[in-house]
């Protein structure tokens, strides 16, 4: 493969991120969970009528928030499992397959906010109980994470955003490569822009919306240092730039957030810096452990 395919294909995974999982008609998780929440290995929970796939790794710490790891658009758990085991060794770590991906179940219908949403409480409320999390997601994790985090304050007490997808995409894609462009740049355009009206494999489908606050929990937004996009030919340097200003506007998630680049890293920085991320995420959950 090219390198000027591979910066496209993953520029639409990348961008897949902006949509958000769930169904229309949203799942409610189970009246009666499991008692425990501190299983090891994975274990499919139901969210309505639909199975989840989850997976989970070391022992609960006192006061620490359980860890969350929320994958990219077009991968699953399984992409995870290196980073799980690094973190698991001082916290608790789970991740999960969104409806469409990985051993979870196909979605039913189209996919919103409110419900990717649902089941994401369903999963937190399985592998945390009544603890506090702190969610890190890359690209459409990432995205989802964001999104989730101001309507439930009274769980993520912090967030690792790793190069997620922009609050903005479908702007910055339309203004960075032109109605009038054409070849590979044309094709990258029209492909992203379907998977971003819910046409990608997990019927994904988000507008593109302000960031709005979570409070002042700690956030780390955590963007890619190797230009990779710019591999796409003649708009590529605009798409980088988009990307860049798009890691920005998830600073304003929190009055507590820090922005740093992973200078070795393209788009999966914890494949390509695993020690960077472990260790933003390992900053993140200390800083929303309750002094005792």
């Amino acid at each position: 493969m090219s390198r000027r395919t591979s910066a496209a294909l993953v520029l639409c995974c990348a961008v897949a991120g902006v949509a958000l999982a769930g169904c229309d008609e949203a799942p409610d998780a189970d009246s009666a969970p499991p008692a425990s929440t501190s299983f090891t290995g994975t274990e499919k929970i139901k969210v309505g009528d639909r199975s989840v796939n989850v997976s989970c790794s070391g022992d609960p710490v006192d006061g620490h928030p359980v860890v969350v790891l929320l994958h990219g658009g077009g991968d699953g758990l399984d992409k995870l499992a290196a980073l799980q085991k690094s973190l698991a060794g001082k916290d608790r770590v789970c991740s999960y397959d969104r409806l469409g991906a990985g051993a979870s179940d196909q979605p039913d219908g189209p996919q919103t906010f409110e419900s990717t949403g649902k089941v994401l409480t369903a999963v937190v409320d399985r592998v945390a109980g009544d603890q506090p999390v702190v969610l890190a997601g890359h690209s459409l994790g990432g995205l989802i994470a964001a999104r989730y985090s101001p309507d439930h304050q009274d769980r993520v007490k912090g967030l690792v955003l790793m190069d997620a997808t922009s609050p903005t995409q479908t702007a910055d894609l339309r203004a960075g490569i032109p109605d009038s462009a054409t070849g590979t740049a044309a094709e990258l355009r029209a492909q992203t822009l379907t998977v971003l009206q819910g046409e990608g494999p997990e019927k994904l489908a988000a507008p593109d919306s302000d960031v709005r606050s979570a409070g002042n929990i700690p956030v780390e937004v955590i963007q890619h240092g190797k230009p990779y996009l710019a591999a796409v030919p003649e708009y590529g340097p605009a798409l980088e730039r988009a990307w860049a200003e798009g890691q920005k506007k998830w600073l304003a998630i929190s009055s507590h957030s820090s922005l740093t680049t992973a200078t070795g890293s393209e788009h999966y920085i914890y494949l390509d810096q695993p020690d960077l991320a472990v260790q933003a995420i390992r900053r993140v959950v200390l800083q929303a452990t309750p002094v005792r």
